[in-house]
Protein backbone atom coordinates (compact mmCIF):
# COMPACT_ATOMS: atom_id res chain seq x y z
CA UNK A 1 0.00 0.00 0.00
CA UNK A 2 1.35 3.41 -0.95
CA UNK A 3 1.28 5.67 2.11
CA UNK A 4 0.96 9.46 1.87
CA UNK A 5 4.22 11.34 2.39
CA UNK A 6 4.51 14.16 4.93
CA UNK A 7 6.80 16.52 3.03
CA UNK A 8 7.32 18.69 6.12
CA UNK A 9 9.19 15.82 7.78
CA UNK A 10 11.67 15.47 4.92
CA UNK A 11 15.00 17.25 4.68
CA UNK A 12 16.08 19.08 1.53
CA UNK A 13 19.21 17.62 0.04
CA UNK A 14 18.76 14.27 1.77
CA UNK A 15 15.16 13.16 1.26
CA UNK A 16 13.87 15.74 -1.22
CA UNK A 17 15.43 18.05 -3.83
CA UNK A 18 13.51 21.18 -2.85
CA UNK A 19 11.02 22.73 -0.45
CA UNK A 20 7.86 24.59 -1.38
CA UNK A 21 8.45 28.33 -1.39
CA UNK A 22 12.19 28.27 -2.03
CA UNK A 23 13.82 29.98 -4.99
CA UNK A 24 14.23 27.75 -8.02
CA UNK A 25 17.97 28.52 -7.88
CA UNK A 26 18.17 26.55 -4.61
CA UNK A 27 16.84 23.25 -6.01
CA UNK A 28 19.27 20.38 -5.40
CA UNK A 29 20.46 18.72 -8.59
CA UNK A 30 20.00 16.62 -10.56
CA UNK A 31 16.23 16.96 -10.19
CA UNK A 32 13.13 16.71 -12.33
CA UNK A 33 11.61 20.16 -12.74
CA UNK A 34 8.19 20.94 -14.16
CA UNK A 35 7.35 24.34 -15.59
CA UNK A 36 3.84 24.47 -14.15
CA UNK A 37 2.60 27.18 -16.51
CA UNK A 38 3.71 25.26 -19.60
CA UNK A 39 2.40 21.97 -18.19
CA UNK A 40 -1.03 23.45 -17.52
CA UNK A 41 -1.20 25.05 -20.97
CA UNK A 42 -0.35 21.71 -22.61
CA UNK A 43 -2.98 19.88 -20.56
CA UNK A 44 -5.70 22.44 -21.25
CA UNK A 45 -4.86 22.54 -24.96
CA UNK A 46 -5.21 18.78 -25.40
CA UNK A 47 -8.36 18.76 -23.29
CA UNK A 48 -9.92 21.50 -25.42
CA UNK A 49 -8.92 19.64 -28.59
CA UNK A 50 -10.44 16.36 -27.45
CA UNK A 51 -13.67 18.04 -26.39
CA UNK A 52 -13.93 19.97 -29.67
CA UNK A 53 -13.58 16.73 -31.62
CA UNK A 54 -16.02 14.73 -29.52
CA UNK A 55 -13.29 12.48 -28.16
CA UNK A 56 -12.60 11.14 -24.70
CA UNK A 57 -8.99 11.45 -23.59
CA UNK A 58 -7.54 8.66 -21.47
CA UNK A 59 -4.11 10.00 -20.55
CA UNK A 60 -1.12 7.67 -20.46
CA UNK A 61 0.01 7.32 -16.87
CA UNK A 62 3.12 5.37 -17.81
CA UNK A 63 4.59 8.61 -19.12
CA UNK A 64 4.70 10.49 -15.82
CA UNK A 65 3.83 7.78 -13.23
CA UNK A 66 2.36 10.55 -11.06
CA UNK A 67 -1.04 10.60 -9.38
CA UNK A 68 -0.71 14.39 -9.02
CA UNK A 69 -0.11 14.93 -12.73
CA UNK A 70 -2.97 12.56 -13.59
CA UNK A 71 -5.32 14.44 -11.28
CA UNK A 72 -4.29 17.69 -12.98
CA UNK A 73 -5.08 16.11 -16.35
CA UNK A 74 -8.53 15.14 -15.09
CA UNK A 75 -9.24 18.54 -13.51
CA UNK A 76 -7.77 20.85 -16.16
CA UNK A 77 -7.95 18.66 -19.26
CA UNK A 78 -11.14 16.74 -18.66
CA UNK A 79 -9.40 13.36 -18.94
CA UNK A 80 -11.77 10.42 -18.47
CA UNK A 81 -9.11 8.28 -16.80
CA UNK A 82 -5.68 6.81 -17.35
CA UNK A 83 -3.90 4.09 -19.27
CA UNK A 84 -1.23 2.06 -17.50
CA UNK A 85 1.00 -0.71 -18.75
CA UNK A 86 1.30 -2.84 -15.63
CA UNK A 87 -1.07 -3.93 -12.87
CA UNK A 88 1.14 -2.53 -10.10
CA UNK A 89 1.14 0.83 -11.87
CA UNK A 90 -2.63 0.72 -12.28
CA UNK A 91 -3.09 0.01 -8.56
CA UNK A 92 -1.21 3.21 -7.68
CA UNK A 93 -3.55 5.34 -9.79
CA UNK A 94 -6.65 3.57 -8.47
CA UNK A 95 -5.52 4.10 -4.87
CA UNK A 96 -4.79 7.71 -5.76
CA UNK A 97 -8.40 8.35 -6.71
CA UNK A 98 -8.41 7.87 -10.49
CA UNK A 99 -11.77 6.26 -11.19
CA UNK A 100 -11.27 4.77 -14.66
CA UNK A 101 -8.10 2.74 -15.25
CA UNK A 102 -7.09 0.77 -18.34
CA UNK A 103 -4.16 -1.62 -18.30
CA UNK A 104 -3.42 -1.19 -22.00
CA UNK A 105 -1.55 -4.47 -22.04
CA UNK A 106 -2.06 -8.20 -21.60
CA UNK A 107 -2.32 -9.63 -18.07
CA UNK A 108 -1.46 -13.34 -18.08
CA UNK A 109 0.37 -14.26 -14.87
CA UNK A 110 -2.04 -15.76 -12.27
CA UNK A 111 -0.88 -13.47 -9.44
CA UNK A 112 -1.26 -10.39 -11.62
CA UNK A 113 -4.70 -11.50 -12.80
CA UNK A 114 -5.74 -11.95 -9.17
CA UNK A 115 -4.61 -8.41 -8.31
CA UNK A 116 -6.34 -7.01 -11.38
CA UNK A 117 -9.59 -8.66 -10.30
CA UNK A 118 -9.33 -6.96 -6.90
CA UNK A 119 -8.84 -3.49 -8.37
CA UNK A 120 -12.55 -2.63 -8.70
CA UNK A 121 -12.71 -2.82 -4.89
CA UNK A 122 -10.49 0.29 -4.90
CA UNK A 123 -13.36 2.15 -6.57
CA UNK A 124 -11.97 2.16 -10.11
CA UNK A 125 -13.47 0.95 -13.36
CA UNK A 126 -10.94 -1.72 -14.33
CA UNK A 127 -10.14 -2.56 -17.95
CA UNK A 128 -7.45 -4.69 -19.59
CA UNK A 129 -6.49 -5.85 -23.07
CA UNK A 130 -6.87 -9.37 -24.47
CA UNK A 131 -5.30 -10.85 -27.59
CA UNK A 132 -5.64 -14.58 -26.81
CA UNK A 133 -8.93 -16.38 -26.24
CA UNK A 134 -7.20 -18.60 -23.65
CA UNK A 135 -6.80 -15.53 -21.42
CA UNK A 136 -10.57 -15.09 -21.11
CA UNK A 137 -11.22 -18.05 -18.80
CA UNK A 138 -8.48 -17.01 -16.37
CA UNK A 139 -9.77 -13.43 -16.15
CA UNK A 140 -13.34 -14.66 -15.71
CA UNK A 141 -12.42 -17.06 -12.91
CA UNK A 142 -10.58 -14.35 -10.98
CA UNK A 143 -13.38 -11.82 -11.37
CA UNK A 144 -15.95 -14.33 -10.13
CA UNK A 145 -13.76 -15.32 -7.19
CA UNK A 146 -13.54 -11.70 -6.03
CA UNK A 147 -17.10 -10.75 -6.96
CA UNK A 148 -15.93 -7.99 -9.31
CA UNK A 149 -16.11 -7.12 -12.98
CA UNK A 150 -13.18 -6.76 -15.37
CA UNK A 151 -13.88 -4.98 -18.64
CA UNK A 152 -11.88 -6.16 -21.63
CA UNK A 153 -10.72 -4.63 -24.90
CA UNK A 154 -9.64 -6.84 -27.77
CA UNK A 155 -6.23 -5.58 -28.85
CA UNK A 156 -5.53 -5.20 -32.55
CA UNK A 157 -1.99 -5.13 -33.87
CA UNK A 158 -2.43 -2.25 -36.30
CA UNK A 159 1.24 -1.80 -37.12
CA UNK A 160 3.28 -1.77 -33.91
CA UNK A 161 4.20 -5.45 -34.31
CA UNK A 162 3.88 -6.24 -30.61
CA UNK A 163 0.72 -7.54 -28.93
CA UNK A 164 -2.62 -7.87 -30.64
CA UNK A 165 -4.44 -9.90 -33.28
CA UNK A 166 -4.46 -8.90 -36.92
CA UNK A 167 -7.74 -10.10 -38.43
CA UNK A 168 -11.39 -9.24 -37.88
CA UNK A 169 -12.43 -12.91 -37.37
CA UNK A 170 -9.93 -13.15 -34.50
CA UNK A 171 -11.30 -9.95 -32.97
CA UNK A 172 -14.86 -11.26 -33.19
CA UNK A 173 -14.01 -14.66 -31.69
CA UNK A 174 -12.29 -13.13 -28.66
CA UNK A 175 -15.01 -10.50 -28.20
CA UNK A 176 -17.71 -13.19 -28.20
CA UNK A 177 -15.80 -15.21 -25.62
CA UNK A 178 -15.47 -12.14 -23.39
CA UNK A 179 -19.15 -11.27 -23.81
CA UNK A 180 -20.16 -14.78 -22.73
CA UNK A 181 -17.78 -15.02 -19.75
CA UNK A 182 -19.15 -14.42 -16.23
CA UNK A 183 -17.45 -11.53 -14.46
CA UNK A 184 -16.22 -9.97 -17.70
CA UNK A 185 -17.63 -7.27 -19.95
CA UNK A 186 -16.70 -6.65 -23.56
CA UNK A 187 -15.82 -2.95 -23.73
CA UNK A 188 -14.36 -2.49 -27.21
CA UNK A 189 -11.06 -2.32 -29.05
CA UNK A 190 -7.52 -1.23 -28.24
CA UNK A 191 -5.72 -0.11 -31.43
CA UNK A 192 -2.63 1.97 -30.74
CA UNK A 193 -0.23 2.38 -33.65
CA UNK A 194 2.97 2.94 -31.69
CA UNK A 195 5.47 2.26 -34.45
CA UNK A 196 4.71 5.46 -36.36
CA UNK A 197 4.57 7.96 -33.49
CA UNK A 198 8.14 9.20 -33.93
CA UNK A 199 8.31 9.26 -37.73
CA UNK A 200 9.51 12.75 -38.56
CA UNK A 201 7.25 13.51 -41.51
CA UNK A 202 3.53 14.16 -41.09
CA UNK A 203 2.78 12.45 -44.42
CA UNK A 204 4.60 9.28 -43.36
CA UNK A 205 2.67 9.11 -40.11
CA UNK A 206 -0.62 9.66 -41.92
CA UNK A 207 0.10 6.85 -44.39
CA UNK A 208 0.63 4.42 -41.52
CA UNK A 209 -2.44 5.48 -39.57
CA UNK A 210 -4.67 5.30 -42.66
CA UNK A 211 -3.89 1.58 -42.80
CA UNK A 212 -4.70 1.23 -39.11
CA UNK A 213 -8.00 3.12 -39.41
CA UNK A 214 -9.17 0.83 -42.22
CA UNK A 215 -8.25 -2.23 -40.18
CA UNK A 216 -10.05 -0.95 -37.09
CA UNK A 217 -13.14 0.11 -39.02
CA UNK A 218 -13.43 -3.36 -40.48
CA UNK A 219 -13.27 -4.85 -36.99
CA UNK A 220 -15.84 -2.41 -35.55
CA UNK A 221 -18.22 -3.13 -38.43
CA UNK A 222 -17.72 -6.88 -38.01
CA UNK A 223 -18.47 -6.69 -34.29
CA UNK A 224 -21.59 -4.59 -34.90
CA UNK A 225 -22.86 -7.21 -37.34
CA UNK A 226 -22.57 -9.71 -34.48
CA UNK A 227 -24.49 -7.44 -32.12
CA UNK A 228 -21.41 -6.27 -30.23
CA UNK A 229 -20.97 -2.52 -29.84
CA UNK A 230 -17.72 -0.89 -28.74
CA UNK A 231 -17.89 1.58 -25.88
CA UNK A 232 -14.17 2.21 -26.40
CA UNK A 233 -12.23 2.33 -29.64
CA UNK A 234 -8.97 3.56 -28.20
CA UNK A 235 -5.59 4.61 -29.51
CA UNK A 236 -3.82 7.74 -30.63
CA UNK A 237 -0.61 9.23 -29.35
CA UNK A 238 1.15 12.57 -29.30
CA UNK A 239 2.37 11.95 -32.85
CA UNK A 240 -0.98 10.93 -34.30
CA UNK A 241 -3.98 12.10 -32.24
CA UNK A 242 -5.21 14.41 -35.02
CA UNK A 243 -5.58 11.41 -37.32
CA UNK A 244 -7.53 9.18 -34.94
CA UNK A 245 -9.75 12.05 -33.79
CA UNK A 246 -10.91 12.76 -37.37
CA UNK A 247 -11.14 9.12 -38.45
CA UNK A 248 -14.81 8.60 -37.63
CA UNK A 249 -13.79 5.29 -36.01
CA UNK A 250 -11.85 6.03 -32.83
CA UNK A 251 -13.62 7.64 -29.87
CA UNK A 252 -10.87 7.68 -27.24
CA UNK A 253 -7.35 9.15 -27.37
CA UNK A 254 -4.42 7.87 -25.29
CA UNK A 255 -1.84 10.64 -25.56
CA UNK A 256 0.86 10.97 -22.93
CA UNK A 257 4.05 12.80 -23.87
CA UNK A 258 2.25 15.96 -25.08
CA UNK A 259 2.04 17.11 -21.44
CA UNK A 260 5.82 17.08 -20.87
CA UNK A 261 7.29 17.08 -24.41
CA UNK A 262 10.71 15.43 -24.65
CA UNK A 263 13.46 16.01 -27.21
CA UNK A 264 12.65 12.98 -29.36
CA UNK A 265 8.96 13.81 -29.76
CA UNK A 266 9.84 17.47 -30.23
CA UNK A 267 11.74 16.66 -33.41
CA UNK A 268 8.74 15.33 -35.34
CA UNK A 269 7.09 17.69 -37.80
CA UNK A 270 3.52 18.92 -38.01
CA UNK A 271 1.46 19.34 -41.17
CA UNK A 272 3.28 22.58 -41.98
CA UNK A 273 6.77 21.13 -41.52
CA UNK A 274 7.36 22.70 -38.09
CA UNK A 275 8.76 20.88 -35.04
CA UNK A 276 5.92 20.13 -32.64
CA UNK A 277 7.86 21.53 -29.66
CA UNK A 278 7.94 24.94 -31.37
CA UNK A 279 4.28 25.76 -31.54
CA UNK A 280 2.04 22.76 -31.02
CA UNK A 281 3.41 21.84 -27.57
CA UNK A 282 5.73 23.41 -25.01
CA UNK A 283 8.64 21.86 -23.14
CA UNK A 284 7.43 21.53 -19.56
CA UNK A 285 9.72 18.75 -18.25
CA UNK A 286 13.39 19.22 -17.49
CA UNK A 287 16.31 17.70 -15.70
CA UNK A 288 17.89 20.50 -13.73
CA UNK A 289 21.63 19.93 -13.55
CA UNK A 290 24.60 21.83 -12.11
CA UNK A 291 28.13 22.38 -13.35
CA UNK A 292 30.40 20.51 -10.93
CA UNK A 293 33.74 20.91 -12.69
CA UNK A 294 35.31 23.11 -15.35
CA UNK A 295 38.90 21.92 -15.08
CA UNK A 296 39.04 21.64 -18.87
CA UNK A 297 38.72 25.03 -20.56
CA UNK A 298 36.46 23.84 -23.39
CA UNK A 299 34.06 21.64 -21.47
CA UNK A 300 31.95 21.68 -18.34
CA UNK A 301 31.03 18.60 -16.34
CA UNK A 302 27.50 18.47 -14.94
CA UNK A 303 25.96 16.18 -12.33
CA UNK A 304 23.27 14.60 -14.56
CA UNK A 305 24.63 11.45 -16.18
CA UNK A 306 23.14 8.11 -17.13
CA UNK A 307 21.61 7.54 -13.70
CA UNK A 308 19.54 10.71 -13.99
CA UNK A 309 17.97 10.01 -17.39
CA UNK A 310 17.30 7.63 -20.22
CA UNK A 311 19.30 8.13 -23.42
CA UNK A 312 17.60 5.41 -25.50
CA UNK A 313 16.16 8.17 -27.72
CA UNK A 314 19.29 10.27 -27.77
CA UNK A 315 21.12 12.69 -25.53
CA UNK A 316 19.28 15.55 -23.85
CA UNK A 317 19.11 19.00 -25.35
CA UNK A 318 20.06 22.06 -23.30
CA UNK A 319 16.95 24.21 -23.18
CA UNK A 320 17.15 27.77 -24.46
CA UNK A 321 20.87 27.70 -25.32
CA UNK A 322 22.86 27.31 -28.51
CA UNK A 323 26.27 28.26 -27.11
CA UNK A 324 26.74 25.02 -25.17
CA UNK A 325 25.86 21.38 -25.98
CA UNK A 326 25.44 18.20 -23.93
CA UNK A 327 27.68 15.76 -25.83
CA UNK A 328 28.40 12.72 -23.66
CA UNK A 329 27.53 11.02 -20.38
CA UNK A 330 28.67 8.31 -18.01
CA UNK A 331 27.00 7.06 -14.82
CA UNK A 332 27.23 10.24 -12.75
CA UNK A 333 28.68 12.82 -15.16
CA UNK A 334 27.48 14.72 -18.19
CA UNK A 335 29.92 16.39 -20.53
CA UNK A 336 28.88 19.78 -21.91
CA UNK A 337 30.86 21.27 -24.78
CA UNK A 338 31.63 24.88 -23.79
CA UNK A 339 34.01 26.19 -26.46
CA UNK A 340 33.85 29.80 -25.27
CA UNK A 341 34.09 28.99 -21.58
CA UNK A 342 30.83 30.71 -20.68
CA UNK A 343 29.82 28.33 -17.90
CA UNK A 344 31.00 28.47 -14.29
CA UNK A 345 30.96 25.94 -11.46
CA UNK A 346 27.47 25.75 -9.88
CA UNK A 347 25.77 27.22 -12.94
CA UNK A 348 22.51 25.39 -13.60
CA UNK A 349 21.19 24.13 -16.94
CA UNK A 350 17.75 22.83 -17.92
CA UNK A 351 18.04 19.62 -19.94
CA UNK A 352 15.21 18.37 -22.14
CA UNK A 353 15.60 14.59 -21.96
CA UNK A 354 15.41 12.45 -25.06
CA UNK A 355 12.67 10.23 -23.64
CA UNK A 356 10.45 11.42 -20.80
CA UNK A 357 8.87 8.09 -19.73
CA UNK A 358 11.96 6.15 -18.57
CA UNK A 359 13.60 9.36 -17.33
CA UNK A 360 10.73 10.00 -14.92
CA UNK A 361 11.03 6.43 -13.67
CA UNK A 362 14.52 6.99 -12.22
CA UNK A 363 13.51 9.93 -10.00
CA UNK A 364 11.52 10.11 -6.77
CA UNK A 365 10.15 13.66 -7.07
CA UNK A 366 8.85 16.31 -9.42
CA UNK A 367 9.65 19.89 -8.45
CA UNK A 368 6.94 22.19 -9.79
CA UNK A 369 8.15 25.74 -10.47
CA UNK A 370 6.25 28.92 -11.26
CA UNK A 371 7.65 32.45 -11.48
CA UNK A 372 11.04 31.34 -10.17
CA UNK A 373 9.63 29.74 -7.01
CA UNK A 374 9.00 26.13 -6.02
CA UNK A 375 5.22 25.75 -5.88
CA UNK A 376 4.76 21.98 -5.80
CA UNK A 377 6.64 18.85 -4.78
CA UNK A 378 5.03 15.71 -6.17
CA UNK A 379 6.20 12.12 -5.73
CA UNK A 380 6.74 9.97 -8.80
CA UNK A 381 4.01 7.80 -7.34
CA UNK A 382 4.34 4.70 -9.54
CA UNK A 383 8.12 4.76 -9.89
CA UNK A 384 9.48 1.23 -10.28
CA UNK A 385 6.00 -0.29 -10.68
CA UNK A 386 6.99 -2.52 -13.58
CA UNK A 387 5.20 -5.76 -12.62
Amino acid sequence: MNMPVNIDQLEVGYDIPAAIGMDASEIQTPALVLDLDALERNIEKMGDYAKAHGMRHRVHGKMHKSVDVAQLQVELGGACGVCCQKVSEAEVFARGGIKDVLVSNQVRDPAKIDRLARMPKLGARTICCVDDIANVADLSEAAQRHGTQIECLVEIDCGAGRCGVTTTPEVIAIAKAIDAAPGLKFAGIQAYQGAMQHMDLYEDRKAKIDIAVAQVKDAVDGLKAEGLDCDIVGGGGTGSYYFESTSGVYNELQCGSYAFMDADYGRILDENGNRIDRGEWENAFFILTSVMSHAKADKAIVDAGLKAQSVDSGLPVIFGRTDVEYVKCSDEHGVVADPDGVLKVNDKLHLVPGHCDPTANVHDWYVGVRNGKVEALWPVSARGKAY
